[in-house]
């Protein structure tokens, strides 16, 4: 075969190759372009919001090195505060929103930082995020979460929330977040408010409805001595509502005091809470009273004062 055929050949065959290699890149750019078509909206919305995000967040660092005492501070320290919470980082959107308060205590915007900071002090509790309140401890042989949370005086279902458990399997080396933190609850009947503490100092407040005139909620120290999901209500005549049951007043967790027949319940009438309306017992709304539930092992000491 002569070499002019041979040159042929090859270049039929380097042309056939880049047909191909074109049509495929054509092919594929079509797809994404169909892709992107059928979800411009959200993909433009996100990029944009990403964009929007870095550029707010440049002028708010501008703005608080410009002087961190200044009107337009505050408003700053609020935006990256809440642009680092949208991202998940809680630590940091939580250090902007404390650096807000410190800066402007007399701020009208008190009450919102105040509620924004106890909100991330939960998020940061549930999630895998290390802080100084933590601790990574490595399964041993024999662990289960039962054990690990007895241990060390937390509960399984925070461990599960903290480290991302799906189920209660665990492994011999694996390593799971710890809080290190001893909470307590002290609830205020004149005010109708209840305060989750962590280590002495205020972790989150919860609005609750107490005791109505003539069933107040008693007053004194008692420990959590029972803890129960879905529980069935016993009413005094005897009779069992079951679980589920809409008549069921507990709502959806019981926290029993070590004063019998008192509790901590949820309720199955929201537009409640915040007025006296129980028989003595603490209600709060069903998914606070789940937030509570998940935290607070048995044993942890409850205060009611007047």
């Amino acid at each position: 075969m002569n070499k002019k055929i041979i040159i042929a050949m090859m270049v039929a065959v380097v042309a056939v190759a880049a047909a191909f290699l074109s049509y495929k890149v054509i092919t594929s750019f079509k797809t994404a372009e169909k892709d992107i078509t059928a979800n411009k909206a959200i993909s433009i919305r996100k990029v944009e919001t990403i964009f929007q995000q870095d550029a707010a967040i440049k002028k708010a660092e501008s703005v608080i090195a410009a002087g961190e005492d200044s009107p337009k501070a505050e408003e700053a320290y609020l935006t990256l505060a809440s642009i680092y919470s949208s991202r998940n980082d809680f630590l940091k959107a939580r250090e902007f929103y404390r650096k807000a308060m410190e800066k402007f205590p007399a701020s009208a915007n008190i009450p919102k930082i105040q509620q924004a900071i106890e909100n991330l002090n939960v998020k940061i509790l549930f999630s895998p995020t290390m802080t100084d309140d933590s601790f990574l401890y490595q399964v041993k042989k024999g662990d289960n979460l039962v054990k690990i949370a007895n241990k060390f005086g937390t509960t399984v279902e925070l461990i599960k929330k903290s480290n991302g458990l799906k189920g209660s399997d665990i492994r011999i080396g694996q390593k799971l977040k710890l809080t290190k933190l001893k909470f307590s609850i002290v609830i205020d009947r004149s005010q109708n408010i209840l305060t989750l503490k962590a280590d002495g100092n205020a972790f989150k407040t919860y609005r609750v409805a107490t005791g109505k005139e003539g069933s107040p909620t008693p007053v004194g120290t008692f420990k959590i001595t029972n803890k129960i999901m879905n529980p069935p209500w016993y009413k005094l005549n005897g009779k069992m509502i079951p679980a589920g049951d809409p008549k069921n007043e507990l709502g959806s967790r019981w926290l029993g005091l070590s004063k019998p027949s008192y509790g901590i319940h949820g309720t199955i009438d929201p537009d409640s809470i915040g007025k006296f309306a129980t028989e003595g017992c603490v209600r709060l709304k069903n998914e606070d009273i789940e937030e509570i539930f998940d935290i607070v092992p048995q044993g942890t000491e409850v205060v009611i004062i007047e």
